[in-house]
C-alpha cells in the first residue's frame, strides 16, 4: 500500500511539472534571510548588516487574482491587487532538502518574498494541492508593494 500512494503522488508531481512548464512555466526567485556574518568594513555598533539569499523556483506560473468583491459592498477605492504564484512541488522539497528547512511552510514563513521581474512582493499565504498524503503543487498568495499599489 505505500509502494501505491508513493507511485501515485510521484506520478501526480510529473504531471504537475508538466502541466506548469506547458502553459508558460518560468522562473522565479524566493529571497530569505542569509546568515549574519561579521564584517570589519561595514559592521558598526556591534550590529551585522542583513544579507539575504535567493533561490531560484521553476517551473511557476504567475497570474494575477481577481479580486472577488461581493456585489452588494460598493467600496470607493478597489483592493491592493494580489497575485498567484503556483509552484512546482518538487523545486519546493529540492530547497527545502538542500537549506535544511523542516517543512514547506517554515520555508515560505521565513521568506522575505519572491522577486519577480525585479519586483520583490510579500507572501500572504502558502496552501498545497496533496494526492496520497504528499504536497505535488504548492499556491502562494503575493502582495505587491505598496509603492506599486493603484
Amino acid at each position: 500500500m505505500t509502494n501505491s500512494k508513493s507511485s501515485v503522488n510521484a506520478a501526480a508531481i510529473r504531471a504537475a511539472d508538466t502541466l506548469l512548464r506547458g502553459v508558460g512555466g518560468r522562473q522565479v526567485l524566493l529571497r530569505t534571510p542569509a546568515p549574519a556574518i561579521p564584517d570589519d568594513d561595514g559592521e558598526q555598533l556591534g550590529l551585522s548588516t542583513p544579507q539575504f539569499q535567493d533561490f531560484p523556483l521553476c517551473p511557476v506560473i504567475y497570474r494575477r487574482v481577481r479580486p472577488r468583491i461581493p456585489s452588494s459592498v460598493a467600496t470607493a477605492k478597489s483592493p491592493a491587487p494580489q497575485y498567484e504564484l503556483l509552484v512546482s512541488a518538487t523545486a519546493v522539497n529540492a530547497l527545502i532538502g538542500s537549506q535544511e528547512y523542516n517543512s514547506a511552510a517554515t520555508l515560505f514563513n521565513t521568506a522575505f518574498g519572491v522577486l519577480i521581474d525585479g519586483v520583490l512582493l510579500e507572501i500572504e499565504s502558502a496552501t498545497f494541492s496533496e494526492l496520497g498524503g504528499a504536497a505535488y503543487l504548492y499556491r502562494l498568495l503575493l502582495r505587491a508593494p505598496q509603492a506599486l499599489r493603484t
